[in-house]
Formats: C-alpha cells, sequence, structure tokens
C-alpha cells in the first residue's frame, strides 16, 4: 500500500557500495513509505562518476557534487576545477557536501577553510545552493556564510544552539533534520527543531550513516525517513501529513526539484 504522503530524502548517501546489492528492493521500499525523491551529496573526486551513473538511473535521483571535509587528504587543488567543469556540465541541483569538521584533529583547518571559500564561491558563480557539513564549526561556517551574500542552502545534521539556528535562518540557510532528533538526550536540538519556521527544515536520512533511535547499530536507508517526519511532528505537535507536505516544499523550492 502506497501512503497518501511525499517525502524527500535530502541528504542521503546512497551511491555509497553498502547498497550494490539491495538498492533496487530499497527504491521500492522506499517508495511504498511514501519517500519519492533522493538527494545524493558526493564526498570526493573520485566517486563523481560513480554518483553521476546512479543517479541516471532514475528521474527521482538527484545529484550534488562537492568535496567533503574529512576527505581532505584525497583532495588536490586541481579538483576545485574540475568540480567547476562537472557543475557547468552536470547541472546538479546542489554544491556539496562540503563545509568544516573541527572534530577530527588531523584535519587541516586552513586547508578546510580554503577548500569551503572555493565552494561558496562556485556556488555564487552557478547559482546553486550548498550542502553544508558543519561539525563543531558551525560559527566559522557563518563566518564564511556572510562573506556571500544571497547564499543559500542546508546545514546538514544541523547540531548547534537556538542562535546559531536563527543566525543560519536569517542567512537563507534551511537546517537538516535527522535521524538525532529521534533520540530523547538531544534535548536542545528537539527545542529547537519544536519552535523554529518549519519553512526552514529539511528531512534527510544521511543513510547510511546516522540511524534513527530505532534503528540504533544498523545500516540507515531512505526507508527511514517517516521515523524522521513523524518525530518532527511529535515534537511540534504537528501531523506527519503537514510535516511531509512542507518540508517537500521546502525541498522542492530549495533544490528547484
Amino acid at each position: 500500500m502506497v501512503l497518501q504522503m511525499r517525502l524527500i530524502d535530502t541528504h542521503c548517501h546512497f551511491d555509497e557500495p553498502d547498497f550494490d546489492a539491495d538498492r533496487e528492493s530499497l527504491v521500492q521500499q522506499m517508495q511504498a513509505v511514501g519517500v519519492s525523491d533522493l538527494v545524493f551529496p558526493a564526498v570526493t573526486a573520485a566517486t563523481w562518476p560513480r554518483l553521476k551513473a546512479i543517479c541516471a538511473s532514475s528521474p527521482h535521483f538527484h545529484a550534488s557534487y562537492g568535496l567533503h571535509p574529512i576527505y581532505l587528504a584525497q583532495h588536490r587543488p586541481e579538483h576545485v576545477q574540475e568540480l567547476r567543469g562537472w557543475l557547468a556540465r552536470e547541472q546538479p541541483v546542489a554544491v556539496g557536501e562540503c563545509g568544516l569538521d573541527f572534530y577530527l584533529p588531523e584535519l587541516d583547518v586552513q586547508q578546510q577553510e580554503e577548500l569551503f571559500v572555493a565552494h561558496l564561491q562556485l556556488a555564487r558563480e552557478f547559482d546553486l545552493p550548498l550542502i553544508i557539513h558543519a561539525r563543531r564549526s558551525v560559527d566559522i561556517i557563518i563566518k564564511h556564510i556572510r562573506r556571500f551574500p544571497g547564499s543559500c542552502g542546508v546545514i546538514h545534521s544541523f547540531a548547534g544552539s537556538q542562535q546559531q539556528a536563527d543566525t543560519f535562518i536569517k542567512l537563507g540557510f534551511c537546517l537538516g533534520v535527522g535521524g538525532t532528533c529521534t533520540y530523547p538526550r538531544a534535548n536542545r536540538l528537539r527545542t529547537i527543531l519544536a519552535q523554529v519556521p518549519l519553512e526552514m527544515l529539511l528531512l534527510e536520512t544521511d543513510a547510511p550513516d546516522q540511524p534513527d533511535s530505532q534503528w540504533r547499530g544498523k545500516r540507515n536507508d531512505p526507508t527511514r525517513l517517516p521515523v524522521i517526519a513523524a518525530t518532527l511532528a511529535e515534537l511540534r505537535g504537528d501531523t506527519i501529513a503537514h510535516i511531509a507536505d512542507i518540508t517537500t516544499q521546502n525541498a522542492q523550492r530549495l533544490f528547484r526539484l
């Protein structure tokens, strides 16, 4: 039975080899629970061709190209120029996954910032939204975004303060809502999500990572998105149908789907 609602997973690494064995069956399963579309954020230049090929297999798969800060050791200066070519030729829905990760001490901060600024410049050049990874780096992310007025996008797996959430929203950025919100211990995040404008929230699984509380320790996948939608509805005293409707409209607006 197909549910009469539509959800969009705005951050799903569905090109990962983890899904090679059952990707087709998962597509059928996710559609059966109302998940219609997936946005695939790339992480390294080496993975772009594979991501492109998988996205070409369905009109409901949408590519985003970028260089993830966690894989800094794999990035080369020429990859930024190559990224410009991919953005021009492939017409993706976004630039990313990009951003800053100050959690892992081995990642050079200056190199990360230079790479992030390059993504901001490319997003402006091609009039595309950004998919931003901001781990332990929210204030520096905000500082760089302010240098590029008119930028837009989504802060993936938002985990900042109420003030930081308000700042991102004022700057035109949506907040990505994933499995973290389903954990009762995430009190600060759950309080923020209960009150920020629904028009600035997007749903995401980050599959195969960040499983929800009911799926802890298992491989995450896009069929889990309704659990996140249901949690958000509960936190806001809303219906899952309304959450689905508005967050889907938000994704369509930001990524021009």
